[in-house]
């Protein structure tokens, strides 16, 4: 639950729309959101897939691991890249920064902790993140000691799993 403007907001999705609409982040018209939220979605789709890695069981993580790689290297990334190329502008959707370049952002950089080195077919990816990452509200949330959590470690995975399971 996210406490803002006096409200009492659920949901992580309608927070975010929230607030991306606040701070002018979801587009100048409906068609650019449209397109915010087809390639937010997606991003989602992967972000999924990444954030339930850590809770496989032991003998289905290689499995997994494989299969997120492969849908994050065959599937979600050729989309983004091509978006960028076909786009030619520095952000995804409109010439301007919106929310889907803070989602996917964070989904690079979550997939890189996992493969240092996934996203080396992808160029445009790969400007991009380099170029998100240095606006300066972003590179300094990106520093040690931020807010921003890694990856669940094994502790915080086995209480996770004593408390579900």
């Amino acid at each position: 639950m996210v406490e803002i403007d006096g409200m009492k907001m659920v949901q992580t999705r309608a927070i975010l729309n929230y607030i991306a609409t606040k701070y002018n982040l979801y587009g100048k018209d409906l068609k650019e959101r449209a397109l915010i939220d087809m390639y937010v979605e997606a991003a989602m789709d992967l972000n999924e897939l990444l954030m339930i890695h850590p809770f496989q069981p032991a003998d289905k993580k290689e499995e997994h691991f494989a299969t997120m790689l492969d849908k994050a290297t065959n599937r979600y990334f050729p989309v983004y890249e091509k978006v960028l190329k076909d786009h030619g502008q520095d952000f995804l959707v409109g010439n301007r920064f919106s929310r889907v370049d803070v989602q996917l952002l964070e989904i690079l950089l979550m997939a890189e902790e996992f493969k240092p080195d996934i996203l080396a077919k992808f160029p445009l990816l790969q400007s991009f993140k380099a170029r998100i990452s240095n606006i300066p509200t972003i590179k300094k949330f990106l520093q040690p000691g931020s807010q921003r959590k890694s990856l669940p470690q094994e502790k915080d995975v086995s209480k996770v799993m004593k408390i579900f399971y």
